[in-house]
């Protein structure tokens, strides 16, 4: 017979002493359970102890978290965490250096415990802390373990990030400034400026002061991966709560060919595989860098500004110089036919005030700016174009003007220009870090990807949004082959050409092919369920295996992990933390947290899940929000998941659907069995490849007037 629920059966350890084995009553308050482990070693004052888990974590348990004890669990009886804070605040400041050491060891250990750090703060403790630093008496190995317990104590978030002085900034900042730093030293104190950073724009003024881009340059060039990866990160963090006088700065020395070609020497193209948080970091950097181009993307041209107009003059001027009149001959109203003849060649919808086309936000102003960096900087191939196409006939030519806004529309939808970088992203470009203006490169390439589309479709005017689905097809196509630098990147469009992408498409359709006669639908409706078990089979598979998921703090990104699978009979959730990402699958054994299916209440997903409920800067990213989900479950509880990417969050939701015997709602699950389907349809139809099928069953026919056509075996 199976023990009560409230019974949880583990055993205990004391330094010196066998471990009991005990039954934890989780009804009985704790004190009266230390009490009476206490009694059984004969230890008095029991409210000097505590329990804690005897893994690495050495987490105390306390009534708040004592229901995640599990049946099995080791734990330790040690001094309370009242009693440990106050024998580690007098260690640390002891006379002996050994003993110093040792104390500050015990304490970064200890301070990763959110009940230790509440006690440990309440003791003034991080005031002390920031002392040390400051005072500058302390370095190598203590003062890296000072720096340990000062970041994990900071991150449960207790004490507000505003209370710290100048003195204590500039001790931080001179330690990232110094060039021959102790590696875990510099490692803390690039998180501790970041921290600072993110958390409080006065900080971030006075951080501003001690460090410059500049200064930070000198990591980047080092062989060490999470100092580069901190580096970047405080570059992003400086970049991110910049004000935009500021932040213009901060991307004009982004865009220097020094930096860049650091970036791009020491760490994408460096000798070690980019780990998943640095190409979170380089696509942070990425974006950030995109964003800057939203004031311009927001900006409506003034009709009535001279030197917006100037610049429609010059790309006129450059396009047909060789045509230009002085200026002073001919009548008025000569001159405007001549420039109204020249907008309609270049391509313009307003002939006679082309700044009409530039009101419309996005893309505003930097489609013309797109535009006269490509005329100036690429002038053979914008002349080309120009002239080609106000050669061919009116309804043939490809219209440069409206195309360089329509395109520069696009591009800024495909990157995503404006957005908040998303807290779960890796995705970045190395091509887009191998030049200072890389978006109007990217636009030069891809201006020139549309007029050479626009010849092969042999387009018409009215063919314009067409022409604009393959262009952004093969944009996109490109983009997901990762291209290293611009020229790949053109190289790879060179292969997507109309009649490329006619292909892909047609094999596309054949292997969506969607039969539409009344047999077909019908054999289709009769093979779907088998085709949803299959699905459904192949989710539960997945969920078997399991998934790492990353723990995300409103507070800073941090490299904390967390992996969850399914046991192979179904009925029961295993989880637990991991020390970094796992490279393979985790077995059930090693985690040691346990949830039962039968106990599960519901599945929530987006704003309804509670972690996405609380105050924070998780709440306001959409990105992170698509990926929540939820699992409630007795009593009153609830495991809450990040997915990793879209896919992740599609196979985990509709794998505990399927658990709990409800329908698989997302869109693999319809993309999957479409494809699925209709492989399996085409299998079974083999056979009759070229029959044309009947929309309907033929007639029967009437009765014979006789059967004298049958033959008698008898």
């Amino acid at each position: 017979m199976p023990p009560p629920s409230d019974i949880v059966k583990v055993a205990i350890e004391w330094p010196g002493a066998f471990p009991k084995l005990m039954e934890i009553d989780q009804k009985k308050p704790l004190a009266s359970i230390i009490r009476e482990v206490c009694d059984g070693w004969s230890l008095t004052n029991p409210e000097n102890y505590a329990l804690q888990y005897a893994d690495n974590t050495n987490f105390y348990i306390t009534e708040k978290n004592r229901n995640e004890i599990k049946n099995g669990a080791i734990l330790r009886l040690a001094a309370s965490p009242t009693q440990t804070a106050q024998g580690l605040h007098e260690r640390i400041q002891s006379s002996s250096m050994d003993a110093k050491l040792e104390a500050l060891k015990d304490l970064a250990n200890h301070s990763r415990d959110i009940t230790f750090a509440q006690e440990f703060i309440n003791l003034d403790g991080i005031s002390l802390l920031t002392q040390m630093v400051e005072s500058g008496s302390d370095f190598g190995d203590m003062l890296s373990f000072t720096l340990t317990a000062f970041v994990e104590l900071m991150d449960h978030g207790i004490v507000s990030w505003d209370t710290f002085s100048v003195a204590f900034i500039k001790k931080i900042a001179s330690y990232v400034n110094k060039s021959a730093t102790d590696v875990s030293v510099l490692q803390r104190s690039l998180a501790i400026l970041e921290s600072m950073v993110l958390n409080s724009y006065d900080l971030y003024q006075k951080v501003a002061q001690e460090i410059t881009i500049g200064q930070l340059m000198p990591h980047l060039q080092g062989s060490d991966a999470d100092i580069q990866t901190y580096t970047i990160a405080v570059i992003n963090a400086l970049f991110l709560k910049a004000p935009d006088d500021k932040r213009q700065e901060i991307a004009n020395i982004l865009a220097q060919k020094q930096l860049r070609s650091i970036i791009l020497t020491h760490v994408i193209r460096g000798t070690r595989t980019i780990q998943t948080e640095m190409a979170h970091q380089l696509y942070v950097l990425q974006v950030l860098t995109f964003n800057l181009l939203e004031d311009r993307m927001m900006t409506k041209m003034d009709p009535q500004d001279q030197s917006q107009r100037d610049i429609i003059f010059e790309l006129r001027r450059i396009a047909f110089d060789a045509d230009l009149e002085p200026t002073n001959s001919g009548s008025i109203e000569k001159r405007k036919s001549m420039y109204t003849r020249d907008y309609k060649k270049l391509g313009f919808i307003n002939h006679v005030n082309p700044a009409m086309d530039f009101t419309e936000t996005p893309p505003g102003m930097l489609a013309l700016d797109n535009m006269l960096y490509f005329a100036k900087h690429h002038q053979d191939a914008y002349i080309r174009i120009v002239l080609e196409n106000s050669s061919r006939e009116d309804k043939h030519e490809c219209p440069f003007g409206r195309s360089s806004i329509e395109l520069t529309k696009m591009l800024c939808e495909i990157l995503k220009v404006g957005e908040l970088p998303s807290e779960t992203c890796n995705e970045f470009h190395p091509m887009f870090f191998t030049h200072d203006r890389s978006f109007e490169e990217f636009f030069c390439i891809c201006i020139q990807l549309l007029n050479k589309t626009w010849k092969e479709m042999r387009a018409t005017s009215e063919d314009f949004n067409k022409v604009m689905q393959v262009v952004k097809e093969q944009i996109t196509r490109a983009l997901t082959t990762k291209p290293n630098s611009l020229d790949q990147f053109k190289s790879k469009l060179q292969n997507l050409s109309y009649t490329e992408i006619l292909k892909i498409r047609q094999s596309e359709r054949m292997n969506q092919e969607d039969f539409q006669s009344r047999p077909i639908l019908e054999l289709r409706e009769k093979i779907q369920p088998e085709i949803l078990e299959l699905v459904k089979q192949q989710r539960l598979n997945r969920l078997c295996e399991g998934t790492c998921f990353r723990k995300i703090s409103s507070r800073r990104r941090q490299d904390k992990f967390w992996y969850c699978r399914l046991s192979p009979n179904h009925k029961v959730l295993h989880y637990g933390d991991q020390e970094e990402s796992p490279q393979g699958e985790v077995p059930h054994e090693s985690l040691q947290d346990k949830l039962p299916v039968a106990d599960i209440k519901a599945i929530v997903t987006g704003k309804d899940c509670p972690h996405m409920k609380e105050k924070g800067a998780l709440k306001q990213n959409k990105e992170v929000l698509e990926l929540a989900f939820s699992i409630l479950y007795d009593p009153d509880d609830a495991l809450n998941f990040i997915a990793p990417d879209k896919h992740e969050y599609c196979v985990w939701t509709d794998g505990l659907n399927a658990l709990l015997g409800k329908e698989m709602m997302s869109e693999l699950t319809k993309n999957d069995l479409d494809t699925l389907l209709s492989m399996e349809m085409k299998l079974r139809l083999l056979d009759l490849e070229n029959i044309k099928i009947p929309e309907a069953p033929p007639p029967i026919p009437k009765e014979p007037s006789n059967y004298d056509f049958v033959y008698d075996c008898n």
